[in-house]
């Protein structure tokens, strides 16, 4: 005959189960209620229910959404100072209504992923590098199989990163 879970007969599973779904550890779980911790995660794992699980889930994105609408009304009130500042010939306050702008885009382009952060450098698309890049293809003219060579290694070293 099949053990019954322990968990389901705790006298706390409800705060058992909401601090599942909370994400704490196990262990810390175990030790506030005297359980084992393989009680815990078998639990969790096997008998927890999904509604709580989606509960979960759906209250952070709700709070995903709610820090959103507040990044979206600080982005609108910049705006809304660059116009007037713009309107007044107050360009020192509109400059800095710019930086705030920018800066609530970039937030918005690293949380949609599309902007990377880090010290990756792309060389491969700065006027200077792309100047350079045509001064010696032209330089190699008289030489076409090394202007190929030289052409294809640049295109390979580009198209790396």
């Amino acid at each position: 005959m099949a053990r019954s879970c322990s968990i389901c007969r705790h006298a706390d599973r409800d705060a058992i189960d909401r601090a599942l779904v909370e994400g704490q550890p196990y262990r810390d779980i175990a030790g506030l209620y005297d359980l084992s911790k393989s009680a815990v995660e078998r639990h969790g794992r096997s008998h927890l229910p999904a509604t709580l699980t989606n509960a979960a889930e759906a209250e952070e994105v709700a709070r995903a959404d709610s820090l959103l609408a507040q990044l979206r009304a600080l982005q609108e009130r910049a705006l809304g100072i660059l116009a007037k500042a713009e309107g007044s010939g107050d360009f020192r306050t509109a400059l800095l209504a710019i930086r705030e702008a920018r800066g609530c885009l970039e937030l918005f382009a690293r949380l949609a992923g599309e902007l990377q952060t880090g010290t990756d450098l792309r060389v491969v698309v700065a006027p200077e590098w792309i100047h350079l890049r045509g001064q010696v293809l032209d330089s190699l003219k008289g030489f076409p199989e090394a202007r190929q060579a030289v052409a294809e290694a640049l295109l390979e070293a580009s198209s790396e990163g």
